[in-house]
């Protein structure tokens, strides 16, 4: 027999980084570490920055009550901590860290540096650390110690090159996209959670923000500001409290109106994010009578236990908790919901599969293709035939809308349009599609732009193209959804994706061609950049740099792209660093100019210029997005927009729709994949199925 080997103790190192291994396991691990450290400094903003998908670095700042200089040497040390005395305290723990591990653990993995003041400092001090230890910045011969630093009230934490020791867990990540995904969900559950803190997520070097929510917002805004309106609008409210088992929950479920194909579950205990299984189940099988086959709800629970039947010292990223009667709570949450979902039985709601153009809701019997297949002369049914004629009254014709109450001028004004429109049909050439020339038109031969057309191409999507060419105009909904006929079919189009299509293919189509749409008076790109900087939406933050000096360094640059920018684009920068004129992408169509200003800012900041083709690209999203239908479109008036012929306050924006763009969208608009699976185009009803209906009445 082989002699037994003999047992030796582990370097301090690898038994740190083993340790370290298990507590982050990822960026989103780490970020949720350091989350949770500054709600338990009492934050009230925590800004997080991500570069590569938290691989490359993460940021994360904070406004709370800050690491003092003279425990910076120790704070990345393990077992290190300011929230447990002793083992006793486990039984009362109310904090979310505790063993003193998540910074060591990061600093074991990564290169760290933080930068701290307290609310007494007069100055802050930053600090660098490598496996647990103050290491110098500079080379000294003292010891190394924390450096004074200008910095606000508060701590930031820089984790770069994670996992840059340990090549296997670094190569096993899957891709910075995916775990930016991962990280996007742990700051937005914690978002939704913490109503007191404010909470911003974003690329590091990038504008816009991903997430974002405000201090003073309420569970249900935070909610409809990281998931959507959409969860918003169909929450209910529950809660549930059992003194004898002492546990108290409070939460938001949806309706049996919506459903999602993954389970969104946010659960905190104790205030703390974690998972439970039996939990889940349970819940999911309530919502299994009300809900169809493989979908599920969403659910945002906060459930408060006493802290002594809460064990949360078993698992290393806290990621789950065990605690005494869970049988009985889990059933008391469950009685809870189903009398919460019982109550709103009588008001639902239900949906129909959405098909594409050119697919049945049923399969084709035999007699339905003899039947198609018959001679002319043979009968017709009611449910087979299609309205066609160009003639017969739209929706509108029922409803007397409020453009009609203007005054006589407006109405001979937009008589005048109309026949001047009328006029230009029957004897301008015909609008074509981006598979044709068009005519009067200097050629371009940029290679650049043709793959971009070519790429439309590719794109296209066929039942679709044949819907936006032989459809018939049925009536508007609102501002931004119509409704049209294709065959024996209504369809429910969503005007946002599909005019910002149109307008990125006019772009493309009519390159360097584009009439000036003059701007009076000429607005300042100065102005316009100041204006982008004060919205949210910028997602400017003070370590941004100034606002003044931002807006003079766009200036600046477009203005050195002024002659490019006028030649292809018709858009034209005076010498004073002022808008002149913008291209007219369609007749008698304008842009909502209150955009212009964050239409700017995108340019100076989303465009690649490095790249011709990435390039014109870019700009013609840009100009997609800047042109395309929102909700408040319609909402402003002519005279505000400064724009020359006004023409916005003589249309009705109903003849707008449907007069400028869907005349359009049948010439011009060649539509992609994506406009199939986004929910743009919805099918609402079928004539054949319909008639079935009306024959079982």
């Amino acid at each position: 027999m082989d002699e037994p080997k003999g047992i030796v103790r582990l370097e301090q190192s690898v038994v740190n980084r083993i340790a370290a291994g298990e507590v982050i396991q990822r960026p989103a691990n780490a970020i949720k570490e350091m989350i949770e450290n500054s709600i338990d400094a009492g934050a009230t903003t925590i800004q997080v920055s991500v570069k590569n998908g938290g691989i490359k670095m993460l940021l994360i700042q904070d406004n709370g009550s800050g690491i003092s200089k003279e425990d910076l040497p120790i704070v990345c040390e393990r077992f290190t901590t300011s929230k447990l005395k002793s083992f006793d305290d486990l039984s009362s723990i109310n904090t979310y860290g505790f063993r003193g591990e998540a910074l060591a653990s990061i600093s074991h993995i990564a290169h760290v540096t933080i930068t701290s003041r307290t609310k007494n400092d007069k100055c802050a001090y930053k600090a660098s650390y490598s496996d647990g230890k103050l290491v110098s910045t500079q080379k000294s011969s003292g010891p190394p110690e924390p450096k004074p630093c200008a910095g606000n009230r508060g701590t930031q934490i820089q984790v770069e090159d994670l996992f840059y020791n340990m090549v296997t867990r670094r190569n096993a990540l899957k891709n910075p996209a995916d775990e930016y995904h991962r990280i996007v969900d742990v700051v937005s559950k914690y978002a939704v959670h913490n109503t007191g803190i404010g909470f911003t997520l974003k690329k590091f070097g990038e504008s816009v923000v991903d997430v974002r929510t405000l201090p003073d917002s309420s569970d249900i805004e935070n909610i409809g500001a990281v998931f959507g309106q959409a969860i918003a609008k169909e929450l209910l409210c529950v809660s549930c409290e059992n003194t004898k088992l002492g546990m108290k929950m409070n939460g938001y479920i949806t309706n049996p109106n919506y459903s999602v194909k993954k389970f969104q579950f946010l659960l905190f205990i104790n205030h703390r994010l974690v998972d439970s299984t039996s939990l889940r189940k349970a819940i999911d099988t309530v919502y299994s009578a009300y809900l169809p086959k493989n979908t599920h709800p969403f659910i945002y629970m906060s459930l408060e236990i006493a802290p002594l039947n809460v064990d949360v010292n078993v698992h290393p990223t806290k990621h789950e908790v065990h605690f005494l009667h869970e049988a009985l709570i889990v059933e008391t949450i469950q009685k809870s919901i189903e009398d919460k979902l019982l109550g709103c039985n009588e008001s639902r709601t239900y949906y129909t599969q959405t098909h594409l153009p050119g697919t049945s809701l049923l399969p084709v019997s035999l007699e339905e293709v003899s039947m198609t297949q018959s001679s002319s002369d043979e009968k017709t049914y009611a449910h087979q035939k299609i309205r066609t004629d160009s003639k017969e009254q739209t929706l509108h014709s029922f409803v007397v809308p409020k453009e009609l109450n203007n005054s006589q001028s407006d109405k001979a004004s937009s008589k005048s349009v109309s026949a001047s429109c009328k006029k230009r049909k029957s004897t301008d050439s015909p609008q074509l599609s981006l598979s044709k020339k068009r005519k009067h038109h200097k050629p371009i031969h940029l290679t650049s732009v043709n793959n971009l057309i070519q790429e439309v191409k590719d794109k296209e999507h066929q039942e679709l193209c044949s819907l936006f060419r032989e459809h018939k105009f049925v009536g508007c909904v609102d501002q931004t959804r119509a409704l049209v006929q294709y065959q024996t079919k209504l369809y429910l189009i969503s005007l946002t994706k599909v005019t910002q299509e149109l307008f990125y293919q006019l772009v493309l189509l009519d390159f360097a061609n584009f009439k000036p749409l003059q701007l009076n008076p000429p607005a300042s790109l100065y102005k316009l950049a100041l204006v982008a900087l004060d919205s949210p939406e910028s997602g400017w933050t003070s370590e941004s740099g100034s606002k003044e000096s931002l807006a003079k360094y766009a200036v600046d640059f477009l203005s050195k792209k002024s002659d490019m920018l006028e030649d292809y684009f018709s858009m034209k920068i005076d010498e004073n660093g002022c808008l002149v004129s913008l291209p007219i992408l369609l007749e008698l169509f304008t842009p909502d100019l209150d955009r212009l200003p964050m239409f700017i800012l995108r340019l100076v900041t989303e465009v690649d210029w490095e790249s011709e083709q990435q390039c014109f690209e870019g700009v013609a999203k840009e100009f997609s997005y800047f042109y395309c239908i929102k909700h408040d479109y319609f909402l402003v008036d002519s005279e505000e927009k400064n724009v020359e012929p006004s023409l916005a306050k003589v249309l009705p924006w109903r003849w707008i729709i449907e007069h400028v763009l869907f005349p359009s969208f049948r010439n011009d608009l060649v539509p992609s994949k994506a406009l199939a699976d986004d929910g743009s185009i919805l099918q609402i009803a079928d004539l054949r199925e319909l008639y079935k209906v009306f024959e079982r009445c």
